[in-house]
């Protein structure tokens, strides 16, 4: 039977991706995109579905109970997909209480208005998933094997400690209430419409307009890498075939440390531009336009508070269970996110100037 999706944080980074995602390969569905649009949330991440009939957005907080509730209630809302929530790091440590604001409370808010609609209406089968963090993990060492789903949560952020709350809220109101939900705790996304504060989008636009490539401390810091919509089909192999009130961890098996990544931008970006002298007149403040590698424009910086030296996740049980495999390689999928960002300076620039 067709579904009725909520996808919270629907004109974000993720969320949007998996818009587009969920409408390409299950036409028969809708999908109500709903966002505050706050800093990163931004329409034109919608505008190539704004036509879909299949397609609706929403303007409002998921603070807001009753407006949630209702819309769920008018709308026979059967599925929520939750992606709304504050999520960069260094914005939690300057100003934490936007993170409890939106992951904690909001999160308690979708909560709150599932339960009264499906819990106290027709009973009818439904979905509340969460979508969480490898964060709330805490830090891996050298050696250590990824995140498992056991394994003992041990934020060090005010941002990934208001993503272990909302994980506990999720988790207590299925055992406690009976809700049908589910969990999945992800690796680093990257890929199309990602905002540009984060480490690649930041990259790639700063190398187009000639700026500093900041680097943490010596650029040791290790993450797991995701290609969006890698991510995006792990979430829906988990809304049909995963358990009630279970959790999944998706990752991208990429372990990168950061000035890796950072060398590895610039040297593709050297080799598009040496092929391609298009590029040197679209760009004319880049390195390249001026004979010099991107990677002189490196800068190591002071290290961020409390910066976790390693994340990466053990994919197993989605992979064992589900039938779970990345498409992208961390190579394939940067090529990817590259061809975006240069089809798409229309999307990037006026973010990158605001």
């Amino acid at each position: 039977m067709a579904k009725t999706l909520l996808v919270t944080g629907g004109a974000g980074f993720i969320g949007s991706n998996f818009v587009h995602y969920w409408l390409g390969t299950h036409p028969e569905d809708r999908v109500i995109a709903y966002d505050a649009l706050t800093y990163a949330g931004n329409r034109e991440n919608l505008a190539s579905v704004e036509d879909n009939a299949n397609f609706s957005f929403v303007q409002a907080d998921i603070c807001d109970e009753a407006g949630v509730t209702q819309l769920m209630r008018d709308e026979s809302v059967d599925t929520v997909v939750h992606f709304a929530a504050e999520s960069h790091v260094d914005r939690s440590i300057s100003g934490p209480d936007a993170f409890i604001e939106t992951n904690v409370i909001g999160t308690h808010s979708l909560l709150k208005a599932a339960r009264s609609v499906w819990l106290d209406g027709d009973g009818k089968p439904h979905r509340f998933h969460h979508v969480s963090t490898d964060e709330v993990y805490g830090s891996l060492a050298p050696d250590a094997p990824g995140f498992f789903e056991a394994q003992q949560y041990q934020p060090n952020s005010p941002y990934s400690a208001s993503k272990a709350a909302s994980d506990h809220l999720v988790r207590a109101y299925h055992h406690t209430y009976g809700l049908q939900v589910s969990t999945s705790n992800c690796s680093n996304n990257y890929g199309p419409f990602h905002f540009p504060e984060k480490l690649i989008p930041l990259c790639l636009t700063n190398i187009l307009r000639g700026r500093e490539l900041p680097v943490y401390g010596d650029g040791s810091n290790i993450r797991d890498w995701l290609y969006v919509e890698d991510h995006c089909r792990g979430i829906e192999l988990v809304l049909n075939k995963g358990e009630v009130g279970e959790c999944y961890n998706i990752g991208g098996n990429n372990e990168w440390n950061n000035l890796a990544i950072v060398k590895l931008l610039c040297e593709r970006l050297d080799a598009r531009f040496a092929a391609d002298p298009e590029l040197r007149e679209s760009y004319p403040d880049a390195p390249q336009s001026q004979g010099e590698s991107a990677d002189s424009l490196v800068r190591f910086v002071t290290d961020r508070a409390g910066h976790d030296w390693r994340y990466a996740i053990d994919a197993s049980r989605i992979m064992n269970e589900l039938g779970y495999a990345p498409a992208e390689t961390f190579e394939t999928g940067i090529e990817r996110t590259i061809d975006w960002y240069l089809a798409h300076e229309a999307w990037w620039r006026p973010l990158v100037q605001a």
